[in-house]
């Protein structure tokens, strides 16, 4: 039987994978596979906070170009599809009850202004300040809104922290349902022609140096198709699959671990926004709890500081509130499933979150069963993604997206996509580009860069 042959094939059908199988056959190529063994976008992509934001750190503008793109491409097929992965444009809310942030809050909005995220804007008592839409996604302001007076606080977000002195509404940012996001993109594809193979990847065939086949397996079967181009969305195992390719990159895995608990009392509402509490914790105990949890080896740490940046969100139609937080974060060299995680996770979650919401302490005792899940953020040394060729001619990677592949997936696919075909390649192609690490003087900023803007 003759070998079928693709244009292109990518393998791993997470976000990423089907974003850039999509944007393959909008470039033009006739024939594109998407190859998966498991389910599709059933190992990471529905692991993060499913949000998007164009507020990034730099150094260079690079990462807020490629996510404007991505939300105004995000937006177009929200548009087409009748908004089916329900996208809004709530915001990101960052909150702190230390005054000493507000300095740190406006060199943080004046630098993502420079970087193109938009302008910001001193709310005063009595200036404008638009909240935001509770759904929708169409015609809400950029930037970002510095709002230190505690009146309009309370008016606004009259359900975080009373301590809250400043808060910080960026406003190009926003959630969705990353689940019907990808589904929409495959359908989409694969109604265009995109074909999907169950099947494990097992290696690349080469031909005078360059990719010249894929080989596969599906259960007992071992077979191989051709191909000029082969694409690694392989998430999480991304670098694993190089190395079969004999590439090697620099990321590592690291497990992060969500929950959600129903909210019956209706302590968020539920048209928060994303709301993030940008302060150092303790965990609020009781007297009593505080001296039995001093008895112990393992619990006294619950007594200790915890690091800032717990965040949380309403999700879904029902009264689940998410809530996430990055203090325990192991890396390594590759993933290991089961994921396991701390048993004490989801009540400091929830205790700090509560920090930042205090109803939410009407859940302490007893604590609702949470529904707790987690995957692998797939990270490089300074949390850029992987966007380009590959040492081996014909081969390319579309991976390392750290928990912001949901918001950057669709400009990732059309970047890929321009590599492929050969296309002109926006300007910020350079900083997403696997050989950058070869530059001395790129590895030399490695060794200053202090800001991933992970939260």
């Amino acid at each position: 039987m003759a070998r079928q042959r693709y244009d292109a094939v990518v393998c791993g059908a997470g976000i990423a994978g089907i974003a850039a199988a999509h944007a393959l056959r909008e470039a033009g190529l006739a024939r594109v596979a998407l190859v998966e063994p498991g389910p599709v976008l059933g190992l990471t992509s529905d692991k993060s906070t499913e949000c998007y934001r164009n507020w990034w750190p730099g150094p260079g503008d690079a990462m807020v170009a490629l996510m404007n793109r991505s939300i105004d491409l995000m937006t177009e097929h929200a548009r087409r599809s009748g908004n089916r992965f329900v996208m809004n444009r709530r915001g990101y809310v960052y909150a702190t009850a230390r005054r000493e942030m507000v300095e740190r809050f406006e060199s943080q909005a004046l630098e993502a202004a420079a970087l193109g995220a938009g302008p910001l804007r001193r709310v005063a008592s009595g200036a404008p300040y638009i909240p935001a839409a509770a759904h929708g996604f169409e015609d809400g302001p950029d930037g970002a809104d510095m709002i230190l007076d505690k009146d309009l606080i309370r008016t606004h977000f009259g359900y975080l922290n009373p301590d809250t002195v400043a808060v910080l509404h960026a406003r190009r940012c926003g959630s969705l349902s990353a689940q019907q996001l990808g589904m929409h993109l495959l359908e989409s594809a694969r109604a265009n022609g995109v074909d999907l193979i169950a099947a494990e990847f097992l290696g690349a065939e080469t031909a005078a140096g360059r990719v010249s086949g894929v080989r596969l397996r599906a259960g007992e079967r071992e077979f191989a198709i051709d191909t000029d181009a082969l694409v690694l969305a392989t998430g999480p195992h991304v670098k694993a699959t190089a190395a079969l390719l004999g590439a090697s990159l620099p990321v590592v895995v690291e497990r992060h671990i969500k929950i959600s608990l129903p909210d019956p009392l209706g302590v968020v509402p539920r048209t928060a926004p994303l709301i993030i509490w940008c302060d150092p914790t303790r965990l609020p105990w009781s007297a009593d709890e505080r001296a039995a949890l001093d008895q112990d080896d393992d619990t006294r740490r619950l007594l200790a500081e915890f690091p800032a940046g717990v965040h949380g969100r309403p999700v879904g139609a029902g009264d689940q509130v998410l809530m996430y937080w990055t203090y325990d974060c192991p890396q390594d060299d590759a993933p290991v499933f089961p994921l396991t995680w701390d048993p004490y996770l989801p009540e400091i979650t929830l205790r700090g979150m509560a920090v930042l919401v205090p109803g939410l302490a009407a859940y302490f005792d007893p604590m609702p069963k949470p529904y707790v899940d987690g995957g692998y953020y797939t990270k490089t040394p300074e949390n850029r993604p992987l966007i380009g060729p590959l040492p081996v001619p014909g081969a390319y990677v579309c991976s390392a997206f750290s928990g912001f592949g949901i918001m950057a997936s669709c400009a990732a696919g059309e970047l890929l996509a321009k590599h492929v075909t050969g296309a002109a390649l926006p300007g910020y192609a350079p900083a997403f580009h696997p050989n950058r690490y070869d530059d001395p003087g790129y590895r030399k900023l490695l060794e200053t860069w202090d800001d991933s803007g992970q939260l």
